[in-house]
């Protein structure tokens, strides 16, 4: 970097490539604050030499060898700032015209970040799904989706989460992905009833019936059971449907929604084996009064 009578420039090629060594080798040794420190250079050499694909600081953990990046930056307890960067990176690809990597590292920040904010993952994810559906390429918009839409629901979310759902579903409905249509809209279904709902669900399922196939399927019909049992409040009917191996192999978020949905007001409670010994005794025990029964009205119409 050092400049002289001969040298009026400064050669930030090769001071990238030698704080790329730098970097692994303080990663190596565990120094992990030169470690940093080195890749920032590195990165800071790139862009004054306009290199705009290598500002993203990924030396600092492409090169995995003993110690990984997760490890490296949860002990210095960086996850945040690292994030940053890679956000910045990624609007760098962006300006530079590669927006599939920007997605990519996007999507790796998120990936990075998950266990420790799920709120900013989901933001990742999110952008990270714009711009590949900018892109065209809704295959991997809608694994980014996903995602979000999965970690939504984990965070209690449930607003967002139907609002995300609703945008994958019109995504698999552009591309005619029609039985993942109805996985869907089956964990829309949950969502909805889990907001308490019940209007949102059912206009839910209305509307799926002008997607192909769906009216007659085994879907459908297991959301019509479904909805019947919470309209009429029967606890026991719900939770039959939600046992399903339709629902209860669903990702595993949807399947927790399923199996802990209940009918507001408590439900129909499971009969218990001495129900019906019970109900006999109850009518032998009306049989036994017959005054009763012909002075119905003795203690007043109250």
């Amino acid at each position: 970097l050092k400049t002289g009578f001969l040298k009026w420039k400064p050669d930030y090629d090769s001071a990238a490539t030698e704080y790329s060594k730098a970097a692994v080798a303080f990663k190596n040794a565990k120094q992990f604050d030169q470690a940093r420190e080195a890749c920032l250079r590195e990165a800071e050499a790139h862009e004054n030499n306009k290199a705009y694909l290598f500002i993203d600081c990924y030396s600092f953990f492409q090169e995995a060898n003993n110690v990984p990046l997760t490890v490296a930056l949860q002990e210095m307890q960086r996850l945040p700032e690292a994030v940053q960067l890679i956000e910045k990176a990624s609007m760098m690809y962006l300006e530079n015209g590669t927006p599939d990597t920007a997605a990519i590292a996007l999507e790796r920040a998120g990936k990075l970040i998950e266990n420790v904010s799920p709120e900013k993952a989901v933001q990742l994810y999110q952008q990270a799904a714009s711009v590949f559906e900018n892109e065209e390429r809704l295959r991997q918009a809608l694994e980014m989706l996903g995602k979000a839409s999965r970690l939504l629901v984990r965070g209690r979310r449930l607003d967002e989460a139907a609002l995300s759902l609703q945008k994958e579903k019109s995504i698999y409905k552009e591309i005619e992905n029609y039985p993942t249509c109805y996985k869907k809209t089956i964990a829309q279904v949950l969502v909805h009833l889990h907001r308490n709902d019940y209007v949102a669900a059912e206009r839910c399922v209305r509307e799926s019936y002008s997607i192909p196939g769906f009216n007659g399927s085994e879907d459908c019909a297991a959301l019509e059971q479904l909805l019947e049992g919470y309209d009429q409040q029967d606890q026991d009917q719900v939770s039959e449907v939600c046992n399903l191996p339709l629902f209860k192999y669903m990702d595993n978020d949807y399947a927790k929604l399923g199996l802990t949905l209940v009918v507001p007001g408590g439900g129909i409670k499971k009969k218990s084996p001495n129900a019906a010994q019970d109900k006999a005794r109850g009518l032998a025990a009306v049989g036994s009064h017959p005054e009763e029964e012909e002075d119905e009205y003795s203690g007043g119409l109250c």
